[in-house]
């Protein structure tokens, strides 16, 4: 079922589980992310999981480091907090053959010293990060948005690299590539 409430340019909302994401922030923009699940299957099935159950709508990027990357999808806010699971780290270090590189755009999960403690928490990379390869789990990348990625890492921060106002992701929805448009 699809529905035609302002998807990003090139994609269609749509209720089926897709390998696309749009998370809609609150200054009206959207970020679509392709999700890639050929490398990744469980933290793929994990996110289209909690994007499923609407859990990232609402929460914040509460850690933001330009020329690095944008963390967020903690539901305390804090980058102390997560769902309840908590799933394998899909990287080299943890065993897994994820070759998936931390280039600009990369979307890759956040986790504790416990490379098997991954849960809600992902991140956007904002530069090119390759010292993270094999070592945190990436499991997709940026195809549309990446302005406002831009956008974002450009916030004022404070203390522990938390944005002095917290960019909220209002609605983060499965989408699909308009035939001949997107992706």
């Amino acid at each position: 079922m699809t529905m035609a409430d302002n998807a990003a340019s090139g994609y269609e909302r749509t209720e089926d589980k897709t390998d696309y994401i749009e998370i809609v922030m609150d200054s009206g923009n959207s970020i679509v992310i392709r999700l890639r699940p050929d490398k990744a299957p469980l933290t793929v099935a994990n996110f289209q999981k909690l994007v499923s159950e609407n859990f990232y709508d609402g929460l914040i990027f509460h850690r933001i480091i330009s020329g690095f990357m944008i963390q967020g999808g903690d539901p305390d806010g804090t980058g102390m907090g997560g769902s309840k699971d908590a799933i394998k780290g899909e990287f080299r270090q943890n065993g897994v053959d994820n070759d998936l590189p931390h280039k600009r755009g990369a979307v890759s999960m956040a986790r504790t010293n416990d490379p098997n403690s991954a849960s809600s928490q992902f991140f956007i990379c904002h530069a090119s990060s390759s010292f993270l390869d094999g070592l945190y789990a990436a499991f997709g990348a940026v195809v549309a948005g990446m302005e406002e990625v831009d956008r974002i890492a450009a916030l004022r921060t404070g203390f522990q690299d938390r944005p002095v106002e917290p960019p909220v992701m209002t609605r983060v929805r499965f989408v699909r590539p308009v035939a001949g448009e997107g992706e």
